[in-house]
């Protein structure tokens, strides 16, 4: 694998890796736990977080049709930790796999965005991925640290 393609899925490694070690500190009950009415559980955010992964890798870079649901991802509950385990490790495995195909030349190519119809570089893509990802692992990390605080407060 290309030297730069290596270490951009070793950066989605390392935020997943967070994730995982996150979901480590917390029980169960907590991935379906929402803090607010307008916010999203832990599994909720893990399961867009894979889907909006595979979408901007896939479909938009790889052009590999994903078949995304994005509203679905969004209601999803009833979850264990080893399903979003499974979610976090399947996701990096398709990034590495994708990656292995990649060329320096490609990240300055373009393709066009399927939902929204606009043309977006390789470049762009990956580096949303990456940013999305790192938005979300923090959500993740804040949404625990709430629902502890609020068991704390019970206790």
């Amino acid at each position: 694998m290309i030297l730069f393609y290596q270490a951009l899925a070793n950066q989605f490694q390392e935020l997943h890796s967070e994730i995982l070690n996150t979901l480590d500190s917390i029980p169960d009950e907590a991935l379906d736990w929402k803090p607010g009415e307008e916010m999203n559980s832990i599994g909720v955010i893990i399961t867009h977080l894979a889907g909006a992964t595979r979408y901007l890798i896939g479909d938009i870079v790889m052009g590999e049709p994903s078949n995304r649901n994005r509203e679905a991802e969004f209601l999803a509950s009833g979850m264990s930790k080893s399903d979003l385990e499974h979610r976090l490790k399947d996701t990096q495995a398709y990034i590495t796999e994708s990656f292995e195909k990649l060329s320096l030349a490609d990240l300055e190519t373009t393709r066009i965005h399927p939902l929204h119809g606009n043309q977006v570089s390789v470049a762009w893509a990956l580096l949303h991925a990456l940013e999305h990802t790192g938005n979300h692992a923090g959500h993740i990390e804040l949404t625990v640290q709430l629902w502890q605080d609020q068991n704390a407060k019970k206790s």
